[in-house]
C-alpha cells in the first residue's frame, strides 16, 4: 500500500507563501489531513486521519479502481468582515489517496468519525491471509513394501541374489 498526497485545487500562491515561510523559519508545517497507516495483529490495515474541526458530513471516503480517496472540506469559522490576526489552521478542500494493493478486500471497508479523528479499517484479503494446507494420502497411491529380518550372512528372504552360486 502506497500513500499519495494529491491537492489538486490547493491554491498555488498560498502554498508558495507556506513553503517560502517554512525555509525562512526553517520549521515544517503540518499537513491538512497528517494521517497513520499501520497493520493490526488482526491482519487488516488502519488508516487514521486527523481532521479536526471538519463536520462529518463534508468528509467522504470511497475506493475506485483499488484506490482509496479521502476527501475532506473545512471552512474558516471566521467572517468576511472578521479582522484575522492568525491563520495557521488549514482550511479548504483535502484530498487523500492510498492504493490499495492486492492482499486487501476493499469491499468490507468499514469508515467511523469520532473526536476529529477519521479512522478507516481495511480487512485483509481472504486469499492474502496465512493459512496451513494439509497434505492428504490419494487413495491408492500408497506403497506398501514387504520384506523380512535377515541375520548377518543371510540373503534377503525370498531373493536370488547376493550368493555366490
Amino acid at each position: 500500500m502506497s500513500v499519495i498526497r494529491f491537492e489538486p485545487f490547493r491554491d498555488p500562491f498560498r502554498e508558495f507563501d507556506r513553503l517560502m515561510s517554512m525555509a525562512a523559519s526553517g520549521t515544517r508545517a503540518p499537513l491538512g489531513m497528517p494521517m497513520d497507516v499501520y497493520r493490526g495483529q488482526d491482519g487488516a490495515y488502519h488508516v487514521e486521519a486527523d481532521l479536526p474541526g471538519v463536520d462529518a458530513d463534508k468528509i467522504e471516503v470511497t475506493v475506485e479502481h483499488s484506490v482509496l480517496t479521502i476527501r475532506a472540506e473545512r471552512a474558516p469559522h471566521h467572517g468576511e468582515g472578521d479582522q484575522v490576526i492568525v491563520a495557521e489552521r488549514p482550511q479548504g478542500s483535502f484530498t487523500r489517496q492510498l492504493s490499495l494493493g492486492e492482499g486487501v478486500d476493499s469491499e468490507h471497508l468499514t469508515a467511523g468519525y469520532a473526536d476529529g479523528v477519521l479512522h478507516v479499517t481495511i480487512p485483509a484479503s481472504p486469499r492474502a491471509q496465512a493459512r496451513r494446507v494439509e497434505i492428504a494420502h490419494a487413495a491408492g497411491g500408497g506403497r506398501t513394501i514387504s520384506g523380512s529380518t535377515t541375520d548377518q550372512g543371510e540373503g534377503p528372504a525370498g531373493g536370488t541374489g547376493g550368493g555366490a552360486g
